[in-house]
This record gives structure tokens, C-alpha cells and sequence, in this order.
């Protein structure tokens, strides 16, 4: 979609899914997007991810939803297991409701910044450590740890894309605490192989009260592992290496073999993810002339599904309302926080029942779990439930960026 004007020259700090899809979109409407990434590199692997139908919208307008692809067919399927190896036919991501995309998080970088033309200028080892505004542009120094220089540039617009703990949002808006626990760790990589005893489309569920671990299958590439569970005291989590706290988590009990395969394969693995989930609470997500975007601004975790598609969709409707509202960037700004905020409001709302699914709480969490599964499986109440979750993942599949 190239419907190219003119337009002021914008940073936009990570490059990220929220990063490149804005930078993307930007271009796209005339503008001059400068995108800096703190990393070396861009990233090249990710882990488990679904793409809704909001994301495939937005993707689909921005160019690129071929370029992303689809790892996910008929043919995936889940299984509910316990330590001793035992299964029972569990829910796959697969069959729910709008038929998401399954994805890893890679897929969805490169499709995107293939689409990125070749003007568009990329800086790596790259984080902004002052910003000043006036009423006409913003001021941001740049600082390249890998050179070791710094330079001071000037910008019509900032847009902050830069992850859960964003520089952007606390140069911008200050120190205040805008990070909301929730109490959870999550740990994730991807397999080289398949888990053994189980096939390529086949993934699994362990979830006991307060952890869980899922492998996520996919139709054409070894499964994506995710560790999750509660914890009372994140800052003890992050003093050891991951796998050991991975470990007590899910003690004292022995782990068995199946269990045991998949943490020794988290240790071994060459990249993982471990960190603490947070939602990003905030009364605005604008100020002056930066704005914040994807988990800077919303952070909706990894239990939602939805980080992927909301970052698409707000990358992609900032550029639509930028170029609506002409000059008027203040104006261009309201409009599309206005049209934002009750999709990513709907979606944080309902991050507690995403979780239950994910990781029960405790042992009644578990066992609600446990009935909805059964009943879900059970011949006419099945059909009634899934018409009823189905409404409950309407709101995955809106296109909130539509015009």
C-alpha cells in the first residue's frame, strides 16, 4: 500500500514488531522515518505467537501478510499431560475461534522489514538518552555504544516503540511508575526438535496450580516452550540464571522425564526469553510530539495473544490518522489514541481470564480449568461453549485501524 505524500521526518526507537510496522507505515505516507535499535542486530528468531484477525487486517493494508506467512493448518493439536507423561486431548490454539495465524515472533519482524524500502535509514547500538521539545519539533540524543559517539538531531515526531521498560516513556513522561505486575514469570525459546513421544503437530499443556509449561506446535518447524508460573518476589527471580528459577518453580516435587526434557531443553537452548509480566497502564499515551507505541504504551503480555496484532494495528492506524489530519499532528495524535484505547482497554481487561487459561492461579483455578477443558470436549455442551467463547474473541478480530 504506497500512497506516498510529504511528510516531516520521525524517530521511531525499536525495531520491534510496533517499531517497524509504524516506521513502515510512515514511509508509506511520505514521511522520513529514522528507526534506532538499542541491539547489535536486528533479532532473527522469537517465540510462539498468534496473529489475530485485527493484525491480519492491518497487515494485509500495510503489504506484508504474505511476506509474514502462516506456520498453523487443520492438522495441530494439543494435549492436557501431567509428570508421570499421561495425556488427554487438550485445546489447540489451532481451533480457536477467527482461526488465528500461528507465528513465530520472527516471522512477523522479517515480513515486515522486508517491506521497508531501501531509504529507510536503520541505526543499530543506538538509544536516545535526552529528548526536549518546543512547539514546532523535538530534539533527541543519540547515543551509538557501538562508535561511541553522540549527536543531537531534531525530529517532527517521536514515537517510542521500545519494549515494556521503554527509554522513551520515561524521558517523555517522566519517572513515574506506569509497569503493573502481575505477579508471573514467563520463560520461552524454540525447540530444534520435536518433544520425545510426540510429533511435529502434536504440542502439550502441564498446568498445575500456580505453573504451567506449554510447547506450541507448529505445521512446518520444531515447537515453541513456554514456562509460566507465579511468584511472590520478582527481584529473586532475576538473582539466578533462569533455568534455576525455573526449577524451584515448578518443585519440590520430581519433575519426571517429560518435564525434565523440557527445562534441560530451556537450559540448552542458544536464545530464551525470561522475564517478569506486566501490563503498562497509562492515562495518555501521547505527549507533545512523541507518542508511544505497542507494550511502551499497552504491554498487553504474552497471555493475551494480542501484542503482535495491536502493534500492527496502532503502527499502522498512527500513519492513517497522521495523514488524515494533514499538519495537524496534535489533532492527528488525539484521533488515533482516541480510536486505540477501547481495543486495548477490551484486550487488558481481559487478561485475567487469558491467564487462568494459561497458568491457574491455585487449585480451584485449576480445577475450573479442568471442567471447562472436559466440558468443552463434551458432546452438544462443546458446541454451546465454543459459541460463547467465540463472542469472547470478537474483540481479537476487530479491525480497529479500518478506515
Amino acid at each position: 500500500m504506497a500512497d506516498t505524500g510529504r511528510g516531516g521526518r520521525a524517530l521511531v526507537v525499536g525495531l520491534g514488531i510496533a517499531g517497524i510496522a509504524t516506521a513502515l507505515r510512515l514511509r508509506q505516507i511520505g514521511w522520513e522515518p529514522v528507526l534506532v535499535e538499542r541491539a547489535a542486530g536486528r533479532r532473527s528468531n522469537g517465540y510462539f505467537i498468534m496473529l489475530f484477525g485485527t493484525g491480519v487486517a492491518s497487515a494485509g493494508r500495510l503489504g506484508v501478510l504474505d511476506a509474514i506467512g502462516d506456520r498453523s493448518n487443520t492438522g495441530l493439536t494439543s494435549y492436557e499431560v501431567d509428570r508421570a507423561g499421561r495425556r488427554r486431548p487438550g485445546m489447540s490454539p489451532a481451533t480457536l475461534p477467527g482461526a488465528p495465524r500461528q507465528l513465530l515472533r520472527g516471522d512477523v519482524e522479517r515480513g515486515l522489514f522486508s517491506a521497508l524500502p531501501d531509504d529507510v535509514e536503520v541505526r543499530y547500538s543506538t538509544v536516545p538518552t535526552h529528548l526536549a521539545q518546543d512547539a514546532d519539533g523535538a530534539e533527541v540524543t543519540l547515543h551509538d555504544s557501538a562508535a561511541g559517539t553522540t549527536v543531537t538531531e531534531r525530529f517532527d515526531l517521536v514515537v517510542g516503540a521500545d519494549g515494556m521498560r521503554s527509554t522513551v516513556r520515561r524521558l517523555a513522561f517522566g519517572p513515574e511508575e506506569f509497569l503493573h505486575p502481575l505477579n508471573y514469570m514467563i520463560g520461552a525459546t524454540v525447540l530444534d526438535r520435536p518433544v520425545e513421544g510426540f510429533a511435529q503437530n502434536e504440542g502439550l499443556v502441564l498446568a498445575e496450580p500456580g505453573r504451567s509449561v506449554w510447547t506450541f506446535p507448529f505445521s512446518d518447524h520444531a515447537p515453541g516452550l513456554l514456562f509460566s508460573y507465579r511468584t511472590s518476589d520478582i527481584d529473586a527471580e532475576f538473582s539466578r540464571p533462569p533455568i534455576e528459577s525455573i526449577r524451584a518453580a515448578f518443585g519440590p516435587q520430581p519433575a519426571g522425564p517429560l518435564l525434565e526434557e523440557l527445562m534441560a531443553r530451556f537450559e540448552q537452548a542458544p536464545e530464551v526469553l525470561f522475564d517478569s509480566v506486566h501490563q503498562v497502564k497509562m492515562p495518555r499515551w501521547h505527549r507533545g510530539r512523541v507518542v508511544l507505541m505497542g507494550d511502551a504504551a499497552w504491554c498487553l503480555t504474552l497471555y493475551s495473544g494480542m501484542g503482535a496484532s495491536s502493534g500492527i494495528a496502532g503502527g499502522e492506524l498512527l500513519g492513517t490518522m497522521l495523514q488524515r489530519h494533514g499538519d495537524d499532528l496534535p489533532g492527528a495524535l488525539r484521533a488515533w489514541e482516541a480510536q486505540m484505547r477501547p481495543f486495548i482497554q477490551n484486550q487488558q481487561d481481559t487478561i485475567l481470564s487469558m491467564r487462568r487459561l494459561f497458568t491457574p492461579d491455585d487449585r480451584r483455578e485449576q480445577l475450573m480449568r479442568t471442567g471447562m477443558l472436559r466440558l468443552m470436549r463434551a458432546p452438544g455442551i462443546g458446541k454451546a461453549m465454543g459459541k460463547l467463547m467465540s463472542r469472547d474473541m470478537q474483540s481479537k478480530n476487530v479491525d480497529v485501524a479500518a478506515a
